[in-house]
C-alpha cells in the first residue's frame, strides 16, 4: 500500500468576514505534496497563498474541506504533535523574533515546552545546521542583520524536528543578495533531512529554484497547476501565469540554465 502524501489539501475554502462583506479568500482549493517534496504556491499579494498556510498551521478557520498531515485529517485544533511534525517560518525576520529575547531563548522555548532534554546542545545543533556559530546564542535580534534574523528564525522551526515546513515568502523581505544564501540553505536542509517543503511566494524565479510542483492562484482560486520543468521551457497556460512568469522572466531562465 502507497504510502500518504506528506499534505494533502482538498477542497479547502477559509472566508473572513460575513454577510455581503464575505470574502472567500480561499475558495475550493486542492493540492498534494508527497514526503520529501517541495510545492510552491505562487500569486500576487491577496491571491490567498498565505492564507492556505495558515489555514494549515490553525492560525485561521477553515469554512469548508479538509487538510491532511500525513493521512490524517486535521480538526480545528493543532495539539502537540502536530507542531512536532509541522513548522512555519514566516515572511519578515524583523517581526517574528522578540525583540528583547536572546537568540538562546528564541530557540529554547520550543524545546521546554515539549520537554526535550539537551536543550543547549540542541541549540548549538541547530545554530551551526543554519550556519551560524553557537557564539551567537547570547546576541538579541537588533545585533544581527536580516540574514542572520532569518536564519535564526529557520533555526527555530528546526528546534523539534519537524518533517514538514511551511515557507511563507521567506526571503522577500531580505536584500537580493541575501536571498540566494538563504534559499540555497533551505534546498541544503531539506536534502540533509528529507523535509517536506510547502512554500509560499509572488515570486516565480524563487519557486523555480525551490519547487518540484506549483500551484498559481488568483483571486482564492487555482488559476493553474504545473510543474516547474514547464515554466522552465515557458509553457504557462495561462494568462495570469504568463504575466507573472514575465515579470520575472530573466532569473527564470537563469535558473534553467539559459
Amino acid at each position: 500500500m502507497p504510502m500518504p502524501d506528506a499534505i494533502t489539501v482538498k477542497d479547502l475554502v477559509v472566508t473572513f468576514g460575513e454577510g455581503a462583506a464575505l470574502n472567500r479568500a480561499v475558495d475550493q482549493v486542492s493540492f498534494s505534496v508527497p514526503e520529501g517534496g517541495s510545492f510552491g504556491l505562487v500569486g500576487e499579494s491577496g491571491s490567498g497563498k498565505s492564507t492556505v498556510l495558515r489555514a494549515i498551521a490553525g492560525l485561521v478557520p477553515v469554512a469548508g474541506g479538509q487538510i491532511a498531515i500525513h493521512g490524517k485529517i486535521l480538526g480545528t485544533d493543532r495539539d502537540q504533535g502536530f507542531f512536532r511534525t509541522v513548522q512555519m517560518v514566516f515572511q519578515d525576520p524583523y517581526a517574528s523574533l522578540h525583540p528583547r529575547h536572546t537568540v538562546d531563548r528564541t530557540l529554547s522555548e520550543p524545546l521546554r515546552m515539549h520537554r526535550l532534554d539537551r536543550i543547549e546542545d540542541r541549540i548549538d545543533d541547530a545554530l551551526r545546521a543554519v550556519g551560524l556559530d553557537p557564539s551567537f546564542r547570547f546576541r538579541y535580534p537588533h545585533q544581527l542583520s536580516g540574514g542572520q534574523r532569518q536564519r535564526v528564525a529557520v533555526a527555530r522551526a528546526l528546534m523539534l524536528e519537524p518533517a514538514i515546513l511551511l515557507l511563507d515568502e521567506p526571503t522577500s523581505a531580505l536584500d537580493v543578495s541575501v536571498q540566494a544564501e538563504v534559499l540555497n540553505l533551505l534546498v541544503d536542509l531539506q536534502a540533509e533531512r528529507n523535509l517536506t517543503y510547502l512554500l509560499v511566494s509572488h515570486d516565480l524565479a524563487v519557486v523555480a529554484h525551490m519547487c518540484e510542483r506549483i500551484a498559481v492562484m488568483q483571486y482564492g482560486k487555482v488559476v493553474e497547476a504545473l510543474e516547474v520543468e514547464q515554466l522552465r521551457r515557458m509553457e504557462p497556460r495561462e494568462p495570469y501565469t504568463k504575466a507573472l512568469f514575465e515579470a520575472s522572466k530573466g532569473y527564470v531562465a537563469m535558473e534553467s540554465g539559459a
